[in-house]
């Protein structure tokens, strides 16, 4: 947590004057910590009628020594509530809701969690039902609007007969690896997913390949990889080639110097994690920006954001998606921005890449031959994260790009990489073309 605001309002003046005038206070997020338990305090758990989600949700935590309960204990703080309404069918089911989380949110801990489980609205089959389901999106991201301290809700969809594919998503929402995930839909749907034997290595064993890996969010993502098991390729242009290299060593990885422009940047890639026994998981992270109002932008701005953030994947993709590329079962997660879905003055090039990368994901995602292959593939769409980059915006912009979210703080490196490292494991055989914010629950887009 940095900035001028949040050092102020969390100062012994600030403080008291914040709570005067109704301030945001930004607070530490709980994040991530190989030590701490997967969730701090007892879990309500409550569904509607056959509630098959809820049932797995209780065996994982109390396989977990997650204290479960069915009632705000009295005197007591709760650390999570998991609401599953996959069984909704008209709009009087949704009163749930008011029933379980109204209590259940006054009681939350700072760094909460709250997921609501929910069923894909398109395979209803009445109106009503239909209408019931979709409502539950608009009840997680208002919500989230209203919590507090650090806590956050989530919403989770479930296909048809894929409830048990469910343990690895809600317990990524859980725990402290979406700490700035908020108010995001994710769609669990068929698949056969893996559990990994021991949860703090989930990627143990792995090959993964990581692109913009010199700095920044890139080398926060190899870190993590590396951390949960994985061996990691961390691929940069040459010009980064000392930066990538303390990358590399630092998380016991390969280094390769290569443009992902570059004609042969695929097969240079493929060849790298052949000579570590192949290749499980592709991380599409290099990017640049070349910023300015449309009306002065010039071809080679246009072109060299477009290339690097979209052309060099698809190109890079013929040869690592192929038959002799990325294995059966193996994932693919690419770093697109919340500048594809909202836009952004003077970056029409750069949301255009960015939105593009999403169209892949749609694309990619129900592919028939990589979904024969158990192939999945989905995107990280970051907010205002602090990096070099966003440490060079003018400092009003700064300080209110900050604040303009349910956090009322920025993001960390540590945030998109968690995410795409929840993303990367084989327990999320069953999810496939998402799109999730790391971005607080921004007030800009969707």
């Amino acid at each position: 947590m940095t900035g001028a605001y949040a050092g102020f309002v969390n100062s012994a003046v600030g403080t008291k004057l914040a709570a005067q005038l109704g301030l945001p206070r930004p607070v530490r997020l709980r994040r991530y910590a190989a030590d701490a338990p997967l969730v701090e305090g007892p879990v309500l758990v409550a569904g509607l009628a056959d509630a098959a989600v809820a049932e797995h949700v209780r065996t994982l935590l109390s396989d977990e020594g997650v204290e479960v309960v069915d009632a705000v204990p009295a005197g007591s703080r709760l650390g999570a509530v998991v609401l599953d309404l996959t069984t909704v069918t008209e709009p009087g089911d949704l009163d749930l809701v008011r029933v379980v989380l109204a209590p259940a949110v006054k009681a939350l801990r700072a760094s909460g969690r709250v997921v609501v489980v929910g069923a894909d609205p398109a395979s209803a089959t009445s109106v009503a039902q239909a209408a019931s389901r979709r409502a539950l999106e608009g009840i997680t991201r208002s919500v989230g609007k209203e919590l507090r301290f650090g806590a956050t809700a989530n919403l989770v969809l479930v296909a048809e007969g894929a409830e048990a594919n469910t343990d690895a998503a809600v317990r990524f929402l859980l725990s402290g690896r979406s700490a700035y995930v908020d108010a995001q839909v994710v769609r669990v749907g068929p698949g056969t997913p893996a559990e990994p034997a021991d949860w703090a290595l989930p990627l143990a064993g792995k090959v993964a390949v990581v692109t913009g890996a010199a700095r920044g969010i890139g080398a926060s993502i190899a870190d993590v990889l590396a951390r949960d098991g994985a061996h990691v390729v961390c691929v940069d242009i040459p010009a980064a080639g000392e930066s990538l290299a303390r990358t590399a060593n630092r998380v016991g990885g390969t280094a390769l110097q290569v443009d992902v422009t570059a004609a042969d940047a695929g097969q240079r890639i493929l060849d790298a994690t052949g000579r570590h026994g192949g290749l499980d998981i592709v991380v599409h992270n290099a990017g640049i920006t070349r910023d300015k109002l449309l009306a002065n932008m010039d071809e080679s701005r246009w072109d060299s954001v477009l290339d690097v953030n979209l052309g060099s994947i698809l190109r890079m993709n013929e040869v690592l998606l192929g038959e002799n590329g990325i294995r059966d079962g193996g994932h693919v997660v690419l770093v697109s921005s919340i500048a594809g879905i909202a836009g952004n003055r003077g970056q029409t090039n750069y949301a255009a890449s960015k939105a593009g990368v999403i169209g892949l994901v749609d694309a990619l995602s129900v592919d028939a031959d990589l979904v024969r292959r158990g192939i999945t593939v989905n995107a990280v769409a970051p907010g205002f994260i602090e990096t070099e980059m966003t440490a060079k915006v003018p400092f009003a912009t700064r300080e209110v790009g900050r604040l303009l979210n349910s956090l009322s703080q920025g993001g960390l490196p540590v945030d998109v990489a968690e995410t795409i490292a929840w993303f990367s494991q084989d327990a999320n055989a069953g999810v496939t073309g998402n799109v999730v914010r790391v971005c607080g629950q921004s007030l800009l887009g969707a």
